[in-house]
């Protein structure tokens, strides 16, 4: 069993920078690829990144944050991050933390990999 807390999302202006953290409980956090969600009021639930499982050698991307948005992870914290830049006015969103159902699986974009959700975190970003 997994729990996610997410954290860090805020209002901020187009062209600005954030930092999304997510804790996750269980010693067996390196075990399980990570990934980032996001869902806009009205729209489904979409990939944004993924990470894989120990040493998060293996990200994914969803094309429209790809070279502005960074995903990482620090076992030893049992955080995976998410670092968002030059952000849009279409990144607004709530975004979630997950973590894969199987652990020590490949890096999954589909959300009906993940079975373990965190509760999410407003992003808005102003023009």
């Amino acid at each position: 069993q997994v729990q996610l807390v997410e954290s860090g999302g805020g209002l901020v202006q187009a062209g600005d920078s954030l930092r999304l953290s997510c804790g996750a409980s269980g010693r067996t956090f390196a075990n399980y690829p990570m990934g980032w969600f996001r869902q806009a009021p009205g729209k489904e639930r979409e990939f944004v990144a993924a990470i894989s499982w120990y040493d998060g050698g293996v990200t994914a991307y969803a094309d429209s944050v790809k070279g502005r948005f960074t995903i990482s992870r620090d076992n030893a914290k049992n955080t995976v991050n998410l670092q968002m830049n030059s952000l849009k006015p279409e990144d607004t969103a709530v975004y979630y933390c997950a973590a894969s159902r199987v652990p020590m699986s490949g890096v999954l974009r589909g959300p009906s990999g993940y079975a373990y959700w965190g509760q999410g975190t407003q992003v808005t970003v102003s023009s």
